[in-house]
C-alpha cells in the first residue's frame, strides 16, 4: 500500500463552469504572489481549448502557473489549471494523474471527481471553493470535502453570472462560507 504523504498538507480546490472565468480574472491579480498552498483550478471548457486558459491565468496573476501533465507532483506556491478533456485524480505521493473515464456531469474535467479525489488524499487540509455554473457538478465534491474535514466555500449565488451551480451547492449542504464574487482573492490572501 502506498504512504500517505500529503495528509495534513494544504490544498486550495476551485472549480467553476459558466461564469467562473470572470470571477477568476478579476480575482488573481490580486492573490499574494507566494502562496503556502498550491492552488487547484478546475473549471469546465471545451476540449479544443488547448493551453489557452493557462496562459490567460498566467498572464493575470504573479503567483507561478504550473503546466499539469500526467505524474506532476503538486507543489506549494503554484497554481496548477485542469486541462481539457482529463479528469485529475491525486494520488497519496502528492502527484496528480490524468484520467480519461467517462464525462461526469457532462463535463471532463469534472469538478465531483477533482474534488472527491483531493478530500480522500488531504482530508482536513482541502478548501474547496465553487463558482458560477449551469449544471450541479461539484456538490458531490463539496459534500466529500466537508465528510473529510475539509473546507467547503461557495460563491453567493446573487453575484453569480450563472447561480444554479453554487445555488444547488446550499440547497444540498451547508457551506463553511458563502462569499461574494469580489471577497475571493481576500479569502485566498488570508488561508
Amino acid at each position: 500500500m502506498e504512504k500517505n504523504t500529503v495528509k495534513g498538507s494544504r490544498i486550495l480546490l476551485i472549480g467553476g463552469s459558466a461564469g467562473s472565468l470572470e470571477v477568476l480574472i478579476k480575482a488573481l491579480p490580486l492573490l499574494r504572489p507566494v502562496l503556502s498552498f498550491p492552488v487547484v483550478i478546475v473549471l469546465h471548457r471545451k476540449s479544443s481549448e488547448d493551453k489557452l486558459l493557462e496562459d490567460l491565468i498566467a498572464a493575470k496573476t504573479a503567483v507561478p502557473v504550473a503546466e499539469i501533465e500526467d505524474k506532476t507532483p503538486i507543489n506549494p506556491g503554484n497554481i496548477y489549471v485542469a486541462p481539457s478533456d482529463y479528469h485529475l485524480l491525486f494520488e497519496n505521493n502528492g502527484v496528480v494523474g490524468l484520467d480519461v473515464s467517462d464525462k461526469v456531469n457532462y463535463s471532463r474535467p469534472s469538478i465531483d471527481v477533482c474534488f472527491e479525489s483531493a478530500a480522500r488524499v488531504y482530508g482536513t487540509g482541502v478548501t474547496g471553493i465553487l463558482l458560477s455554473g449551469a449544471n450541479a457538478d461539484g456538490t458531490a465534491g463539496l459534500k466529500e470535502i466537508h465528510e473529510h474535514g475539509g473546507t467547503v466555500v461557495v460563491q453567493q449565488p446573487a453575484t453569480a453570472e450563472m447561480p444554479y451551480m453554487p445555488q444547488y451547492a446550499i440547497n444540498s449542504l451547508t457551506p463553511d462560507y458563502i462569499i461574494p464574487a469580489n471577497e475571493l482573492a481576500a479569502y485566498i490572501n488570508n488561508l
